[in-house]
């Protein structure tokens, strides 16, 4: 078992761009907290008495949630699973949230990793975008984690936004370089339908920037990532040596998790499953004790393409005789002819271990790398 990942679906206001599931109920945080603890109770059989690796609470904003809320989440874990040495416990944070006092109570509750969401270093692409942080508060908010001991902080950025210039995105690449985080996600602006963002877009008060104006952002993210010494382990994260996200790391090779609250998601490596995402409905199921989920079992077929839609994102790359072993000899035929393929493009290339993993050029068209190996 990875992890548990623990929903918090409570914004303080939607960003423009956002398509996840989230509401602004925030007379619900008491009862939404005491429904979420009941159903940690209630799955801890899912878990088959694994340890537990790693904790995530991710969102929405857990950072709106109280010290007492946070408290009794964790507590409700820790007394329901056997919890390995050295967990990685993850926070997302807004930076507005991180004051001196909230980043020292999320340091003496246990939090050992904070995950912090601003996108951008330039207050009118923040102003664009609908975040409620400035370019300052992003920085008051990493200065403020480092004071309260953190030492493993991640922070999220996002580039081909609407306007922005390369010379714009280079000064988000610096700004966020000299804070020396130990761990930078960086993921293309997309616009998605019924959004504030998509809307304005579709009425042409915004652009879109082309594709090769994207291509040319994300290149010069990938070198100046590794010019200050992050390494690149999946397509959208750089990390120092050692800070590589453990949580999000499992997800891409195929390892078993719990997902908690609204709209969350499980894997137990043969199903998927995952809660209603709507906050009164999932409340009101923890609390008759008839939740309201749906489960998926997955087919071989389906299994492996979830596996080569992640394996493939990062620098570990797809094991091929994994793939023989766990999924049999047809798929790992079909897979070996779309290696082939793209081997003799020039966009995969074979480790001396049998691994398949993208070459430089093939990171720049992942999307279409990984649909020659999805089994239709």
């Amino acid at each position: 078992m990875a992890g548990i990942y623990i929903h918090i679906p409570f914004c303080k206001q939607r960003c423009r761009y956002c398509a996840f599931y989230s509401t602004t109920l925030h007379a619900l945080h008491d009862s939404y907290t005491a429904a979420l603890c009941r159903e940690i109770e209630q799955r801890k059989e899912y878990a088959g008495g694994e340890p537990v690796e790693t904790i995530y609470l991710g969102g929405g904003t857990p950072s709106l949630l109280t010290e007492e809320h946070l408290a009794n989440i964790l507590k409700a874990i820790n007394g329901n699973y056997r919890i390995a040495p050295n967990p990685e416990v993850t926070i997302e944070c807004n930076p507005d949230d991180l004051t001196p006092a909230y980043a020292a109570m999320l340091a003496r509750l246990g939090f050992n990793r904070i995950s912090m969401g601003v996108q951008s270093f330039c207050d009118e692409q923040l102003r664009r975008l609908g975040r409620r942080h400035t370019a300052e508060g992003a920085r008051e908010a990493v200065h403020n984690a480092r004071a309260a001991g953190f030492r493993n902080i991640s922070i999220d950025l996002m580039f081909a936004l609407p306007g922005s210039t390369p010379a714009q995105w280079a000064a988000d690449l610096r700004s966020a370089i000299e804070l020396r985080p130990e761990h930078i996600s960086a993921y293309n602006l997309t616009y998605e339908e019924n959004t504030p963002l998509y809307r304005a877009l579709q009425k042409g008060e915004i652009a879109e920037l082309s594709e090769e104006e994207n291509l040319t952002q994300f290149n010069m993210l990938i070198e100046q990532m590794k010019a200050a010494g992050y390494r690149h382990y999946e397509i959208s994260n750089f990390a120092r040596p050692g800070h590589e996200s453990r949580h999000n790391s499992s997800y891409w090779h195929d390892i078993p998790y719990i997902g908690c609250g609204a709209g969350a998601h499980s894997y137990d490596g043969t199903s998927r499953g995952w809660n209603i995402a709507d906050v009164q409905l999932y409340i009101k199921g923890i609390k008759n004790s008839c939740p309201v989920f749906e489960v998926e079992q997955l087919s071989n077929e389906e299994h492996y393409n979830d596996a080569v839609l992640t394996r493939l994102r990062t620098a570990d790359g797809l094991p091929a005789e994994w793939v023989k072993e766990k999924f049999g000899h047809t798929l790992y035929n079909y897979m070996m002819q779309a290696a082939r393929k793209e081997i003799a493009a020039g966009n995969l290339c074979q480790t001396p271990d049998g691994r398949f993993t993208l070459t430089p050029k093939g990171i720049f068209v992942s999307d279409a790398v990984i649909r020659e190996f999805i089994y239709v």
